[in-house]
């Protein structure tokens, strides 16, 4: 009797998995596609290269990113692979020479296209197919006051036009448009990381803050007035993203490249602050994951 018992209890069990098949395994949380939008500033751009060394050192992932001006050139050494390590290296010895040279011209005080050579130094891909992250960069049209965002093609010219500060460099011709520093059109690049598909976006501030002093030069002059037209700008890219990181560059001149790694340290100790705010934004999502799948911890 035992005997039959137990065939029919076995009988029962097979017969259950035929019908309703293996246990389906947990699903697991959909993890946000991250996106780093990294603004301009000049020299005090430097501060990105902090933030991307604490977010590698949290283990918070970079699916894709984007910049506008000097933070175009730091996404792109990123986004080719280039060591944070190596970043730092280059900013500690860049000086105006190796990406301006002073022109005589009706549009302009200087030409960036030593740019391009520099950017050769920190990435070794040419075009944004070669990239090993997504890269969007923008720039502005002069005549219609709109972004322009690179996503394919030739990272240098992009770069170029991306980092034409009006005034001081000379704009940059493209599809016989002129196209001039993003940092008019879209001051932290919030809208162009959406457009490549980034779900939760990091943005990095840069507030030049206002310098009561008075200005002794036209860059003076012109860097004060974008600081004070990027304030009006803000709320637009700072309601689309999700958490943003101000780095204290206020005492830092538009041109202290010879301050690197104080700057980079500012960059560092504002994205130690954010880290706990954007781990808790995150955390959910990877909760469900084995750890050895999970990008944020290390």
């Amino acid at each position: 009797m035992a005997k039959v018992l137990s065939w029919v209890g076995d009988a029962v069990k097979r017969l259950r998995g035929f019908a309703y098949g293996p246990a389906r395994p947990p699903e697991r949380a959909h993890r946000p596609r991250v996106g780093l939008a990294l603004g301009g500033g000049f020299a005090r751009g430097i501060a990105h290269i902090g933030v991307l060394r604490v977010l590698e050192q949290e283990g918070i992932p970079i699916d894709c990113i984007a910049g506008t001006s000097v933070g175009a050139l730091i996404a792109s050494a990123h986004a080719c692979g280039s060591p944070v390590s190596a970043m730092a290296a280059h900013a500690a010895s860049t000086r105006f020479r190796d990406f301006g040279r002073w022109t005589l011209s009706w549009l302009g005080l200087a030409s960036n296209e030593r740019l391009e050579d520099y950017l050769h130094r920190v990435c070794t891909a040419n075009r944004f197919e070669d990239l090993k992250t997504p890269l969007a960069i923008v720039a502005t049209d002069l005549g219609s006051g709109e972004s322009v965002y690179f996503t394919r093609g030739e990272i240098a010219l992009a770069l170029r036009a991306s980092c034409a500060y009006p005034g001081l460099f000379l704009p940059v011709e493209y599809e016989g448009r002129l196209l001039v520093d993003g940092f008019l059109s879209e001051p932290v690049p919030v809208e162009a990381v959406r457009r490549l598909g980034a779900e939760f976006v990091i943005a990095v501030y840069l507030d030049p803050g206002l310098n009561h002093d008075k200005p002794k030069t036209v860059a003076d002059v012109l860097s004060r007035s974008f600081s004070i037209m990027q304030r009006y700008s803000e709320s637009t890219w700072r309601r689309r993203a999700d958490a943003v990181i101000e780095p204290d560059v206020k005492p830092f001149p538009w041109d202290a490249f010879a301050r690197a790694p104080e700057i980079v340290l500012a960059g560092e100790a504002a994205a130690r602050r954010a880290v706990p705010k954007i781990k808790a934004a995150l955390q959910p999502f990877v909760a469900a994951v084995p750890a050895k799948e999970s990008a944020i911890y290390r």
